[in-house]
């Protein structure tokens, strides 16, 4: 397993980083003893951060991991969390809330601290609460102890820029914009560089686009991406390429993006995972996926409020 250095954090982190919104049952129904298997092993693999939400699962996601977690050295990873968002439609970034929010946390993680904090889909507030109110309520709770870490999360890359330009942010979550289909995320690197904010890039397979089966009915990309994704996984499954192995391999050789999220509640995925993330990339294969995937390159889907997708 290769490091990289997130941001000015001093965080050493895995290429590869464990997503556990699959311990909520978000893709699928899960065995709970499986997915406390599947946090095992990725630690014993190397992979030594862990990601999750309140949000996952509506918080038996970050329950399950805290039977999983209680059992290993906490010396061996790091634990990143959120708060502002705890359902489909509920979001509230008040101070209050967020502070309540981390003691929640902190109980059904079974630790006490959590080494990175990101506000949740903060592309669904109010960016002036989320400035004013919501990144100083991370401060003071870092000042407290209960984090060592700040961060903010979303979709549209518009509300980074926003972030980066205006507040004092240690780490950022974006998903979905750096993968085959979309690397639209390269776009913020130097603001990112200049900054010296960590940066963690989520969902390589796009949230199931790249998984070679259907993705989640709920998913939200339009009818022409899915097409072309289902259309470039069946050209793949013709010419003997593996398209989740190529999508691991491509997001986490960019030397540039830290580390980079997968979710699977399934002990044998994450030994698999790893191993890709260790073997060189087939360049022919990539050729061939980049322009199956072409006509849909940097095509995204709204997400949040209008004015933040600007």
């Amino acid at each position: 397993m290769k490091y990289r250095q997130l941001g000015k954090t001093g965080l050493q982190v895995s290429v590869l980083s464990f997503g556990a919104s699959s311990l909520g049952g978000v893709f699928r129904d899960i065995d709970e003893k499986e997915g406390i298997r599947a946090v095992h092993e990725a630690v014993e693999r190397g992979i030594n951060l862990i990601d999750v939400s309140p949000y996952y699962g509506l918080t038996k996601a970050e329950t399950v991991l805290g039977q999983a977690i209680s059992e290993l050295d906490r010396s061996r990873f790091y634990l990143s969390t959120k708060a502002g968002r705890y359902g489909s439609e509920e979001f509230d970034f008040s101070p209050g809330r967020i502070i309540r929010s981390v003691d929640e946390s902190l109980q059904r993680l079974q630790t006490d601290y959590i080494d990175i904090l990101y506000l949740h889909d903060i592309e669904f507030g109010s960016m002036k609460q989320i400035l004013e109110e919501s990144i100083p309520a991370l401060q003071r709770l870092k000042e407290q102890g209960k984090i060592r870490f700040t961060g903010v999360s979303g979709l549209p890359l518009a509300i980074f820029r926003t972030v980066l330009n205006a507040a004092e942010v240690d780490s950022m979550l974006s998903y979905c914009h750096y993968s085959l289909n979309d690397t639209s995320l390269t776009e913020l690197l130097p603001l990112i560089a200049a900054k010296g904010t960590g940066l963690v890039n989520a969902s390589p397979l796009s949230m199931g686009l790249l998984s070679g089966k259907e993705p989640p009915s709920w998913h939200p990309a339009g009818e022409e991406t899915k097409r072309v994704c289902r259309q470039a996984a069946e050209a793949c499954a013709a010419r003997g390429i593996n398209l989740p192995k190529l999508a691991i391999q491509f997001a986490t050789a960019n030397e540039a993006i830290p580390t980079t999220l997968v979710s699977t509640a399934r002990p044998q995925a994450i030994a698999m995972n790893a191993d890709w993330a260790d073997e060189p990339i087939d360049q022919e294969e990539l050729a061939q996926v980049l322009e199956l995937l072409k006509p849909v390159h940097n095509h995204t889907w709204p997400s949040g409020r209008p004015e933040n997708s600007m």
